[in-house]
């Protein structure tokens, strides 16, 4: 939740992690650069290049992607996708610029509070609308949207459903939903509003500290989503 103080950590192997998940089943993974979120820069940039070399895993990258040398390094060395947090507030022409090359490897990861806009590790609140953003992107050729309701995320306590709809509704393209997933009834849930309310714009869920607590059995998770 943009606490920094009160972070747990689960391993100090993210590699060996991300080795797990992909025997497990996995083709993505979320990685966030929290130490780069916070600093401004990459600080664990030589960790996620790994594990997009030693692994088959499509890795998706957020946490200090603030000018376009960090974002070329790391869709130049195996990333597949960047996520731009605190840029899409502060330097919409640089998000244009990366979007122009890179196209829909860059991901918006919009974090909100109550529907309004949060930057700088969640620790800065801005007066900005979530939908009024996400639509400003779009005109800059962004289609992908990472959408966090922090006031859920690390908490287990399920996802703000209603906010999660309001934005898919409210977009274009695709959503990502996270923030607060803690059992398959929630990830259930998400996908009956992404094809009954949202057009089936909603097309992944985020799913962090439900796994490593073992509230969420992965590969039931996967099953789940090979239903449809």
């Amino acid at each position: 939740r943009g606490k920094r103080e009160e972070m747990t950590v689960f391993s100090e192997e993210p590699v060996l992690v991300a080795r797990r998940w992909e025997q497990d089943g996995a083709s993505i993974i979320h990685v966030v650069d929290l130490d780069g979120a916070f600093s401004g820069e990459p600080k664990n940039a030589h960790l996620v290049k790994r594990i997009a070399e030693e692994t088959s895993l499509q890795v998706q990258v957020g946490g200090g992607i603030r000018s376009y040398e960090v974002a070329e390094d790391y869709l130049e060395s195996g990333v597949s996708r960047v996520i731009l947090g605190t840029s899409i507030v502060r330097s919409p022409d640089l998000v244009k610029r990366i979007t122009d090359r890179f196209g829909e490897r860059v991901v918006a990861g919009i974090d909100a509070v109550d529907g309004i806009v949060a930057i700088r590790g969640w620790v800065e609140v801005t007066g900005l609308s979530a939908v009024d953003l996400a639509r400003d992107l779009q005109k800059s050729g962004i289609r992908t949207f990472v959408y966090t309701d922090i006031t859920r995320d690390g908490t287990l306590e399920g996802p703000n459903f209603e906010a999660l709809e309001e934005f898919a509704r409210s977009v274009e393209g695709s959503v990502i939903a996270s923030g607060g997933v803690s059992s398959l009834e929630d990830v259930k849930r998400i996908k009956e509003i992404s094809r009954e309310k949202a057009e089936g714009r909603i097309t992944g869920v985020i799913i962090g500290k439900a796994l490593y607590s073992s509230r969420i059995d992965f590969r039931k998770a996967i099953e789940l989503e090979e239903e449809e």
